[in-house]
Order: C-alpha cells, then structure tokens, then sequence
C-alpha cells in the first residue's frame, strides 16, 4: 500500500464538523475547526490535523471544561489604537485564532501595525496556518501562544515548567519565489502531537527530545513524560519568551495550565499573542539600485540562496510541496493508521467509514 490514501476535502471536513458539532460547538465553530485541520494536513503537518485537535479537546476541552462551545469573545478597553485585549471566554481556539488575524489586518491596514492579546483561550494548534494565511494576504504576520500543558523541561533543570510553547512567522514572498515564508516551530525538539503521531506509527523518536518519567533519555514515545527543548538555552529561552507573554497577558501559572485546580480565583487557560505588520509600514524606501520592496526583497533571498547554496530551502518550501502534492492528488492525504482513527471517530458518531479498498493512493 502507498504511504498515503486521498480523503476528499468534503469528506474530511463533513466529518470533523460533525465530531465538533457532537461535542456542543456551533456550525461556525466546527467549519473553522475542520478549515484548520484540513489546512494543517493539505500541508503535511501531521501533527496538529484534526485527530490531534479532537484528541484535544476530549482531554482538556469541553469534555471537561476548558473549552466552551458557543462562548463569545470579549474585546476589552485599550487606550491604545492599534492594540486590542480580548477575553476569549475559553471559545474553540481555532475560531479565536481565525478572528484575531482578521482583526489584526483590518489595524495593521489602518495603522500599519495591529496586535491582539488573547487571555482565557485553548489551543489554536497549527499557529502556521493563520500566519501563513495573513501572508498570502500581502502582510508579515506572527503569534505566538501558551500550550495547554507543561511538558517541556527548562535547560539545566528536570521537571516541566514550560509549555512547548510555539512561535509561527509569516511572510508575504509568493510573489518572490513561490510561496510565503513561514517560520513555525514548537520550542521543545518535538512536539507533543509528534510524539502520539509516532506512536500512531510504531516508530522512534530522534535522540535528545525526550526523557521518561525517571528524567532519563528516551526514545520510545510509549515511554516519554516530558520533551526537551531545542537547541539548549537558546530553544529555553525561546519558550520562556511565551510564558512571559502569558504572565503579561493574564495567564497564571505554566505548571497548573490545562490542569484541574481547586484553588478559588485561579486561572488555568492559555494565552495568544498575534501581530500583523502593513509592508509598507516598515519601508525605508531606499533600496539599492531603485529597487522595489519586492524587487529588494528578491534580491536579499537570491543572495542568500546563492554562492553554491542550491541545495538549501526556505522555510515554507516543505509546507508548499506538501499542498501542491495534496491538491495534485484532489484531496487530503492521509496515512493508512490515520484512516483508520477517523474510522473509529466516525462509528463513534454513527457514520460511514472510509472504504479504504476504494481509496486513491498517493
């Protein structure tokens, strides 16, 4: 068998609505659900397709609480023009995401430069996608958030106080080589969704992700209790960068976040953090040889692509092969193990499943 199978996006998306509808959210809320993960998959991100989302919300989402389907968001009072605090009432976090990067345009439009702060959210899972979105729109985009759970341990320490806490990049270079740069990366060495994909897969773990629950290296995902961060202090660093923007935002403490606490008065959610930047708004307007902001634009990632560096890629490269092989295909590509959880998902729900013997191959 190939190593994927082609679900139509009608099918994928017509089942993930209704697994969202089934747990109580609005019709808004599942399309923008299945519109994440069909989008997260189109581009190879296996980690963080629907099977990661609804694992997620089953754990710590309104099966339980921590998300609230059908809450509404609640844009504070800011005295600032271009920045807006929202309480997300623990709305489905892809809806939230989904909204803040349009309102984060609409600003930057206005005053060339729009942030939103998010508190009292859940998981937007691919933080790619949006800022990838903004990108193809002509705008620099990026977020950050707090993840659910403290999983990742601080370099030189031994118990997880960090989140694997995210940082996504978009930048609009369609019209220089193809496709937006986007720059989207977990701060531990994998990400937790790596980790259950693997175990989908019956496969290993790279060395230095992991460590089992007695703090030692491990590379059998049956056996991780908590992840690494990448590249030492400086990937610590970077995932202590999200924590504090939670302490700023409203969020409490990273070792109770996703957890249930007793304690009266305190807060258990995560946070985002969006910015979106106009192009113009950055332009010094004097490029060499009267070039353009695009023309420049080219011209710096030409030269850095160049002097015999023709094996080297661009971030988003992987992601842009990813969706043109998915759309060449005429669908989502998925792995046989991955068919068969959304199989399972569907006889929960009381529909059809798959036939997997008439499904193309990729």
């Amino acid at each position: 068998m190939s190593e994927f199978l082609v679900i139509p996006r009608a099918d994928h998306d017509a089942l993930v609505i209704r697994a969202y509808e089934a747990r109580g959210y609005s019709t808004d809320e599942a399309t923008e659900g299945a519109k994440l993960a069909a989008e997260a998959a189109r581009h190879g991100i296996r980690t963080h397709h629907a099977l990661k989302a609804l694992h997620l919300d089953h754990l710590f989402g309104s099966a339980i609480g921590g998300c609230v389907p059908g809450a509404e968001i609640e844009v504070l009072p800011s005295k600032f023009a271009a920045s807006e605090r929202w309480n997300a009432n623990k709305k489905l976090g892809q809806s939230v995401a989904y909204r803040a990067i349009d309102r984060a345009i609409e600003l930057a439009d206005k005053f060339g430069i729009g942030q939103i702060a998010v508190d009292n959210t859940f998981h937007y899972l691919w933080g790619g996608g949006y800022v990838m979105e903004a990108a193809e729109r002509g705008y620099y985009a990026y977020t950050n958030c707090t993840s659910t759970l403290a999983e990742v341990v601080p370099f030189g320490g031994k118990f997880p106080t960090l989140g694997t806490n995210p940082h996504s990049w978009g930048i609009p270079t369609t019209d220089v080589n193809g496709f937006p740069i986007v720059i989207d990366w977990a701060t531990s060495t994998v990400a937790m969704g790596r980790v259950q994909a693997l175990k989908r897969e019956g496969k290993q773990l790279p060395p230095g992700a992991a460590v089992d629950a007695n703090g030692q290296p491990t590379t059998d995902p049956h056996q991780v209790a908590a992840l690494l961060p990448f590249g030492g202090h400086k990937g610590y660093g970077m995932s202590l960068i999200n924590e504090i923007f939670g302490g700023f935002i409203g969020g409490s403490l990273p070792t109770i976040r996703g957890r249930e606490v007793k304690t009266p008065g305190e807060k258990t959610t995560t946070v985002f953090y969006f910015q979106v930047i106009h192009p113009d708004a950055i332009s010094g307007g004097n490029f060499a040889h009267g070039r353009s902001q695009t023309e420049n634009l080219k011209a710096v990632i030409d030269d850095i692509l160049g002097h015999g560096n023709d094996k080297a890629m661009l971030p988003g490269q992987i992601e842009a092969d990813a969706r043109k092989r998915s759309d060449a295909a005429g669908g989502i590509l998925f792995t046989p193990a991955e068919v068969a959880e959304f199989n399972e998902l569907a006889t929960e729900l009381g529909l059809p499943v798959w036939d997997i013997s008439k499904l193309q191959e990729a």
